[in-house]
């Protein structure tokens, strides 16, 4: 997904900028980037992260740098920041998000005459080399960041790092955050608020969709209204987000519990635990053991110390050997057991069916699992959650094309809880993974437990409903 953070102070900023890019570190493990201004002089450094924290990597760097002024980022698969020269004068840029008309786009600059675009080592245009492209075509930051939000079909949230300041934009309709905090003599921007307490910020403000600011050591001033059509990704709440972060004023380990004792309050399986599958599930399991008054354990203990996340490496096998790796069982705690356990999400199973035989293999008796949303039947369009993957890979399109014949019939009929079809795939999951039983998490309950209106939320990933804000630009 990515994470972005900046920076600007009175005096250096260099250490809250590694530190509060640092803590965006659970949105991606693929590649991390940092920029500094120091008068007119920028100073840049950018590595693979893919192996190694990022910490680790940059700890060097840092007393290298100096500047009252930064941007961070941690990236999915481009190298970021980039140095850019161009008529609004020179600036570095950051961005997070999906374009899924790239290709227009970059069309169209060429026959505005721009002049070339830096492949990345994928193939294919630097979306964040293009965006910069759409803002130089514009006679102010401003007013470029504005036009390049409105020509986007996805979402693009930016930092860009100037000689008057940082400008942030939030992309159109809001689906990732950035958040404004502030302490005495210094402001920053971040995706995670979570990166705000051990720097000593506190939150001043949550920027609207579409909303352009420019940040200086003196405060903030709007460049650009929000609007009214926020459609903020759901799933920040249900995995991506870190549980110190708040979104929206509302906070990831409370959304957590919410959702964890909805299922609960479904649910009358008899158990004699509740885990969590580490860490991404904990939460969840904790709200469900609470709600249902059953013991909460932990029969699987991940090992952090030297094995990464698993869902990043491009190569299914490695992602396949960290998961497995990673966990370390308990057997005490799982033989002759009844285990309930509750997880994020299911997204293609392969992983989880390892871990559900673990359980068998360590002696359980029956495994149950609830799912902390619903189940996934469109690939999300708007992030990078699961952008490099098919959308014929997830679990539920899976079992849609075993029993249908094809991947593609009936997805409203599967996707509402209410229906034969939907029960059937739920069924054909659970078959596959072994599962003694399993029940999802429904879209109101998760919806209820964020807060917002449904209306406020991205929730395509599971019904498919782009929502009457992204479709034409206005409010509900």
């Amino acid at each position: 997904m990515g994470g972005l953070f900046g920076a600007v102070s009175k005096t250096d900023c260099v250490s809250d900028l590694f530190y509060g890019t640092d803590y965006h570190s659970h949105l991606g493990t693929c590649r991390g980037g940092l920029a500094s201004l120091d008068g007119s002089t920028f100073t840049r450094f950018i590595h693979d992260i893919t192996t190694s924290q990022f910490r680790s990597k940059f700890q060097d760097d840092i007393v290298k740098m100096r500047g009252t002024s930064g941007i961070g980022v941690i990236s999915d698969n481009e190298s970021q920041p980039l140095i850019v020269g161009s008529h609004l004068g020179q600036y570095a840029i950051v961005t997070v998000g999906v374009i899924q008309n790239i290709d227009q786009l970059a069309k169209r600059a060429f026959e505005n005459r721009a002049t070339h675009f830096s492949e990345m080592s994928g193939g294919g245009v630097n979306p964040t080399e293009l965006i910069a492209t759409l803002i130089n075509g514009e006679t102010s930051f401003e007013a470029g960041i504005q036009s390049a939000q409105a020509a986007i079909e996805g979402s693009c949230s930016m930092l860009l790092l100037t000689a008057q300041g940082i400008y942030a934009g939030r992309d159109r309709f809001g689906r990732t955050p950035l958040v404004i905090g502030a302490k005495d003599g210094a402001y920053v921007v971040a995706s995670e608020t979570c990166a705000f307490p051990n720097l000593g910020y506190e939150i001043e403000r949550y920027l609207g969709p579409g909303e352009v600011v420019l940040i200086t050591p003196d405060g903030v001033q709007e460049k650009g209204p929000p609007g009214d059509a926020l459609q903020i990704c759901s799933f920040l709440w249900v995995y991506y987000g870190y549980p110190a972060s708040s979104y929206e004023g509302i906070n990831v380990e409370d959304v957590r519990y919410r959702c964890g004792a909805a299922l609960a309050k479904k649910d009358n399986v008899t158990i004699d635990l509740v885990a969590g599958v580490p860490d991404s599930g904990t939460a969840h399991a904790v709200g469900y053991a609470n709600e249902a008054k059953a013991p909460y354990k932990r029969p699987f203990v991940k090992y952090t110390p030297t094995w990464p996340r698993s869902f990043m490496p491009q190569d299914q096998r490695v992602r396949d050997l960290v998961a497995k790796m990673k966990l370390i069982p308990i057997k005490e705690l799982i033989k002759g057991q009844r285990l309930l356990f509750c997880e994020d999400s299911i997204v293609r199973g392969t992983q989880l069916k390892d871990t559900i035989q673990r359980f068998y293999d360590y002696g359980a008796i029956e495994v149950h699992m609830r799912p902390a949303c619903p189940p996934l039947v469109y690939a999300c369009k708007f992030l990078n959650f699961s952008r490099s993957r098919s959308e014929l890979d997830l679990a539920a399109r899976k079992a849609v094309k075993e029993i249908e014949g094809t991947a593609d019939k009936h997805l409203s009929q599967y996707a509402d809880p209410a229906t034969e079809k939907y029960n059937a795939m739920v069924e054909h999951i659970r078959r596959r993974l072994s599962l003694t039983t399993l029940r999802y998490q429904e879209l109101g309950d998760l919806v209820k437990a964020t807060g917002l209106p449904k209306e406020k939320l991205c929730t395509y990933c599971w019904d498919g409903c782009e929502g009457c804000a992204a479709k034409n630009g206005t409010g509900p």
